[in-house]
């Protein structure tokens, strides 16, 4: 099984998906996995692999989603009945094994997100040292040109965690930031003057482009930094594209929208008290007009046997 998941994680890695590898490092008895045991979760919630039932593996998909958000590794721990971890814990993440008495397992969650795509469209110095700075920080840049621009953008595919910079510098500007916002692209730019990058944007509204999409445009392009030359130029749009991923707002930054992300609704097990993920609980009741979700079978039927006597825990 281990070597059937790393094919898996070698062939997503290859095609750029993004997966989280979860890896049991301790447990206790009694626990169905054991150290060692992974499971590889896909950004859709899919699952492959072992490392626990019903307790175990909605609080490792929720971990793992949340890792693919964030792109931080964290280290969850699982305890039951007297199993709470002793000591120094900082950074572990603790939640209770209700589903059975004792028991625990702790799992690295590691979440491997292919390169930050850079696109760069246009010509000049200031494209030919964002691509140098942009492979030195270890981004994926593509350049295209101005001409032909449709054919070159329709195969990339862009996703939220591409960044776009528009560098045309002649009558093409308009056309190519119009497909380009089109796009799920999460940053777009124009380099531009403060002048020329407001003639722009008002001719993009004359083109009809919508609201939305002219409030995802920075232009003119980077953080105010008061560069000059075209290499610092470059340096302070890539700040910026940095700052934009990491999400953190620094002194003078622009407000930036939120990336969307998938929605989670937590409901509350009646039984065992465990978080439940709505959205993909597998067992659920309805008791009055409301859906009751469980973390296993075990729970449901105990449920569904005496509905009543659980309705205060609802």
């Amino acid at each position: 099984m281990t070597d059937e998941l790393l094919a898996l994680a070698a062939e997503l890695e290859r095609r750029g998906e993004a997966f989280a590898l979860a890896t049991v490092v301790r447990c206790e008895a009694p626990t169905s996995a054991k150290s060692g045991a992974k499971v590889l979760v896909r950004e859709d919630g899919s699952v492959q692999g072992w490392v626990g039932g019903a307790c175990a593996e909605p609080v490792v998909v929720r971990e793992a989603l949340q890792a693919l958000r964030d792109g931080r590794p964290r280290l969850i721990g699982l305890y039951g009945e007297g199993g709470r971890a002793l000591g120094r814990t900082e950074g572990l993440l603790e939640y209770g094994m209700t589903c059975h008495s004792g028991g625990t397992l702790e799992i690295y969650v590691e979440p491997y997100l292919p390169k930050p795509q850079l696109v760069l469209v246009g010509h000049g110095p200031v494209i030919e040292t964002l691509a140098t700075l942009g492979r030195a920080a270890d981004f994926s840049i593509v350049t295209l040109g101005e001409d032909p621009l449709p054919a070159g953008l329709a195969p990339l595919g862009l996703t939220r965690r591409a960044s776009v910079v528009v560098a045309t510098h002649g009558d093409s500007d308009e056309e190519v930031l119009d497909r380009v916002l089109r796009t799920d692209a999460g940053y777009v730019s124009l380099v531009a003057s403060r002048r020329r990058a407001s003639a722009i944007i008002e001719r993009l509204k004359q083109r009809g482009a919508p609201p939305e999409h002219l409030g995802r445009l920075k232009a003119p392009a980077g953080l105010d930094i008061g560069a000059v030359t075209p290499e610092e130029i470059a340096v302070s749009i890539l700040a910026e594209i940095i700052q934009h991923r990491r999400g953190q707002k620094l002194g003078g930054a622009e407000p930036e929208s939120p990336a969307t992300v998938a929605v989670r609704i937590e409901s509350r097990d009646p039984i065992c008290g465990m978080t439940v993920d709505s959205v993909t609980a597998k067992y659920r009741s309805e008791l009055s007009e409301r859906t009751v979700y469980f973390c296993c079978r075990h729970c449901k039927e105990m449920f569904d046997q005496d509905p009543e006597r659980y309705r205060a825990a609802l």
